[in-house]
């Protein structure tokens, strides 16, 4: 055990990650060794950052701060502390049903912790820094920008307003200064995170500033790419389009989660859209921006959700060839709309069976827009040395969650952050397989 090690462990989605990201920094000035996500965890004292989103992600939560009570059991750890959604959502509980943990902070609370952690600091004195300095835990040539926290929209089955509160933009001057330091640290490539991103602005410019923040942003020296993700359908601000049509360094892809598609199903989920506006809107992307990639997410299985209703989500799913797609079914959660509203009358296994269906459709597709790829030069960044390949990305794949490019070692000597021309010679299902193209073109 290093009495002067914290470690920390992050749960859940990427915008909990910049949280973690935060308090490591937070955390380095007043004098601690800070690790993140270690295989072999061996510090004095943990910090779970948890996620409360649906029953899996709080599974996950309470599973691993089990198995950290186990180790402070053992003698294998001194101090224990839990944040995050988890914590924020169930702080009460939490604390009666684990005794072992030392104190559950909220997901904001970072005050809190660090107040606690330099009565303990190793270095007497120390002062941490108020800004919001960061230590990068992705790879150096990439990292999460979070715009905004919180999301007002409270649609039936989501719990995040709950645990978040409303929405709460960061001004453009932070943001921006925050890009402009990440860039002098390394940083090529953003991934431009919000629970609801274009809504950024509405509280503090009362307007939708998403698209003048993405234009200010990319005209910033070493900007090399900007990717969107968590769009809203409701009122979608189509000049973001002409801002990623205009700059070659905002990529060509837009992650809009739908969840649905018939009108009945839509309106019992509180979306605020219909079916004829969802179909609108894709087409209006696709011709706004040719060849844009869309990532979206759909739910089976919510109330209201019949046989007819299912069939006319496959049929969009046909229809709208999204490149990319996940699915997830329905799980009620405590104190949501639908919870209080809606009885959950489909059974797991219908919700599985549906779900099973709606993904083979989405692998046929994925397969048949890789293949389109097969001969293309496309521009590469590369991520990592994996087996017998670099791996890397296009500007339409988001880490960890979109198909990567696989290039053998043989190929020649390639550099991690590095960009190259890369000419796709074969695809399966998801992945691209490709070798160095050093022509110009």
């Amino acid at each position: 055990m290093r009495r002067n090690t914290v470690d920390i462990i992050t749960l859940g989605c990427s915008k909990n990650l910049v949280d973690s990201e935060r308090l490591m920094a937070r955390l380095a000035n007043l004098g601690y060794e800070v690790t993140h996500d270690s295989d072999n965890p061996r510090g004095a004292i943990a910090v779970i950052n948890t996620c409360g989103f649906i029953g899996d992600a709080k599974e996950e939560s309470i599973n691993m701060i089990l198995e950290f009570a186990q180790a402070k059991d053992e003698g294998r750890l001194d101090r224990l502390y839990v944040m995050g959604c988890l914590s924020e959502r169930y702080l009460k509980q939490l604390g009666r049903e684990i005794p072992q943990v030392d104190r559950f902070y909220g997901k904001f609370d970072w005050d809190g912790i660090v107040d606690e952690l330099r009565a303990l600091s190793p270095v007497q004195g120390a002062e941490v820094e108020t800004a919001d300095g960061r230590v990068i835990t992705t790879p150096s040539h990439y990292a999460y920008l979070k715009i905004s926290e919180g999301c007002d929209r409270h649609c039936a089955y989501c719990a995040i307003p709950i645990m978040t509160g409303k929405h709460k933009s960061r001004s453009k001057e932070d943001i921006l200064s925050e890009v402009e330091y990440l860039v002098g640290q390394g940083v090529k490539e953003f991934q431009v995170i919000a629970q609801e991103l274009t809504y950024y602005g509405v509280d503090l410019y009362h307007s939708r500033e998403i698209a003048d923040l993405i234009d200010r942003m990319a005209k910033i020296k070493g900007v090399k790419w900007i990717r969107l993700h968590y769009a809203y359908p409701h009122q979608f601000p189509m000049e973001l389009l002409d801002v990623m049509r205009r700059h070659r360094n905002v990529c060509k892809y837009l992650d809009i989660a739908l969840q649905h598609i018939s009108t009945s199903v839509l309106t019992n989920m509180r979306r605020n859209v219909t079916k004829e506006d969802t179909y609108r809107l894709i087409e209006q992307i696709r011709k706004a921006v040719p060849g844009i990639h869309i990532r979206t997410t759909l739910m089976v299985g919510f109330p209201g959700e019949g046989e007819a209703e299912f069939e006319e989500l496959k049929e969009f799913v046909r229809w709208a060839k999204f490149e990319r797609m996940g699915a997830f079914a329905y799980c009620e959660e405590d104190g949501t709309y639908a919870a209080r509203h809606f009885k959950d009358s489909i059974s797991d296994e219908v919700k599985q069976q549906r779900l099973g269906e709606l993904m083979d459709i989405q692998q046929g597709i994925s397969a048949e827009v890789a293949s389109q790829k097969v001969g293309k030069v496309m521009k590469v960044v590369i991520d990592r040395k994996e087996g017998e390949y670099y791996v890397g990305r296009t500007e339409f794949d988001s880490p960890e969650v979109d198909p990567e490019v696989l290039i053998p070692i043989g190929n020649g000597l390639l550099r991690r952050g590095c960009f190259y021309n890369i000419r796709i010679t074969d695809s399966d299902d998801f992945d691209l397989f490709g070798v160095r193209d050093d022509a110009k073109h």
